[in-house]
């Protein structure tokens, strides 16, 4: 509807078409007048009653519209004065036109994306969480949607004793089991918690994740390298070192270089351990995943009450659920736990009924032998395709995990890693995993950490052969 309104001297047409209804669709319309100046600053508007008569609707309609108008500040209401204009309601001026400047250049995105630290998460089981999710939360109790424990639902906690116990030898009660957000969180609160018993110094693998070392300093511990070879972490290093107190290690699968810790070097960190009332980090990341035999137990089993245990779902499923959990000895769980009571985040309760349910149905291990052949046929494709086409790359490491290590010609790394990034592929070197204060890593090579988990499934033989461009020619 498009009525003529002359109130003020001059034809003012307020359109009253579009949804939302006749009161909705006037204030859309005086809003629009004020905005483009058709109704200047003070300018005072007819009564409800002859803008009603003159529009042909409901005077209630044009005093409730006036209403909302005054209390949302384009219009003002005085007794004696009617309905005006507000002062501040500055109609828009058109701004002076800008100088085009250059568009910003926007970060190329990689076509192929070969580096480690995700999983393949286009195989993360929608419906099945899903399904997982309504019967949780059906099944939950009212206090679960409250603010949770701070060591996590106990649900969750009792399912993940028993799978742990199974899948990964950890020996555990629930009430010695943290839940985190992240293993990022999980690992902050220990290395605190370790500070505050009075350790300065940690042990830490030559190659690893440099912000596992960042979380370590920030609260205040002194990262020491301990050097990795064919036979994991050298562990017997430990008892030359007086001053650590703690050691973070991944013995099912060092990362990044792929090797299991022997067992003597198992052996020998826990008795470091036992000697020296020291403390073992174990970081699990992806000790489920273990193609060419049973995967090793953790070392948690052999002492649990001189090893915290750390495990995430981030490999597993994804890491969007921002899951995690720590197997926590006796004497750190209650200095853990109050560290986590100051303001640390919560993990929402919903996801952890979710897993809790997950786990307990049997859809976990489901998924997880799924994953397992996935990536399994596509550590297979890799080595195979380099057997072929590039045989001076040896790959190594054990048939396990989400990623492999590509040894390559001295020299090469740097250019190699450049190469694949013209070519639209991101890949890293061992190089840029390397402990600063032991840049070899014990052990001085070029070779690339290759992530075949990562590229979804439909991407992965294309990942591969942009990957075999970029390897050098046999030299």
């Amino acid at each position: 509807m498009d009525d003529p309104w002359a109130t003020f001297g001059r034809d003012l047409h307020l359109d009253l078409s579009g949804s939302g209804g006749v009161r909705t669709s006037l204030m859309r319309a005086l809003r629009e007048a004020v905005r483009t100046g058709r109704l200047a600053p003070g300018t005072r508007l007819p009564s409800s009653r002859s803008l009603a008569a003159d529009l042909g609707i409901a005077r209630n309609t044009v005093a409730d519209a006036y209403a909302e108008l005054v209390a949302e500040g384009w219009l003002s209401a005085r007794q004696g004065s009617g309905t005006r204009v507000a002062r501040r309601a500055e109609p828009l001026r058109p701004a002076p036109p800008a100088r085009r400047a250059a568009p910003a250049r926007v970060p190329d995105r990689p076509r192929y994306d070969l580096r480690p630290g995700t999983p393949d998460v286009s195989a993360f089981p929608r419906a099945a969480w899903l399904a997982a999710s309504r019967r949780a939360i059906t099944a939950a109790p009212s206090e679960a949607f409250g603010y949770g424990p701070p060591l996590g639902r106990p649900e969750l906690r009792t399912v993940l004793a028993d799978y742990l116990a199974r899948a990964r030898g950890v020996r555990t009660d629930p009430e010695r089991i943290l839940i985190c957000t992240g293993f990022m969180q999980g690992l902050g609160l220990l290395a605190r918690a370790l500070r505050g018993a009075g350790v300065q110094e940690i042990g830490s693998e030559a190659y690893g994740l440099h912000f596992h070392r960042d979380v370590l300093t920030r609260a205040g511990l002194r990262s020491v390298p301990l050097p990795v070879d064919p036979y994991g972490a050298d562990t017997e290093r430990l008892a030359d070192l007086t001053g650590v107190r703690a050691a973070l290690l991944t013995p099912a699968h060092q990362f990044p270089t792929g090797v299991p810790l022997h067992p003597g070097r198992r052996a020998a960190v826990i008795d470091w351990a036992r000697s020296t009332g020291g403390l073992v980090l174990e970081d699990d990341y992806d000790g489920e995943f273990r193609y060419d035999r049973q995967p090793v137990g953790a070392v948690q089993g052999l002492d649990p009450d001189r090893v915290a245990y750390l495990g995430t779902a981030s490999k597993s499923l994804a890491p969007a659920l921002r899951l995690a959990w720590m197997v926590l000895p006796d004497h750190l769980v209650e200095p853990v736990l109050a560290l986590k009571s100051t303001g640390e985040w919560q993990t929402a309760a919903l996801e952890q009924l979710t897993l809790a349910e997950f786990l307990g149905s049997g859809a976990y291990d489901r998924h997880v032998r799924g994953m397992r052949l996935r990536y399994r046929r596509r550590r297979d494709q890799l080595v195979s395709a380099l057997a072929g086409q590039a045989p001076h790359i040896r790959v190594s490491g054990i048939a396990a995990g989400l990623h492999v290590v590509l040894e390559l010609p001295p020299g090469t790394e740097q250019s190699v890693v450049q190469a694949a990034r013209w070519q639209g592929l991101a890949l890293e070197g061992l190089s840029s995993f390397a402990h600063p204060a032991a840049a070899d890593g014990g052990t001085p090579r070029d070779a690339l950490v290759v992530a075949y988990g990562r590229p979804p499934e439909h991407a992965f033989a294309g990942a591969l052969e942009a990957l075999l461009r970029v390897l050098p020619p046999v030299p």
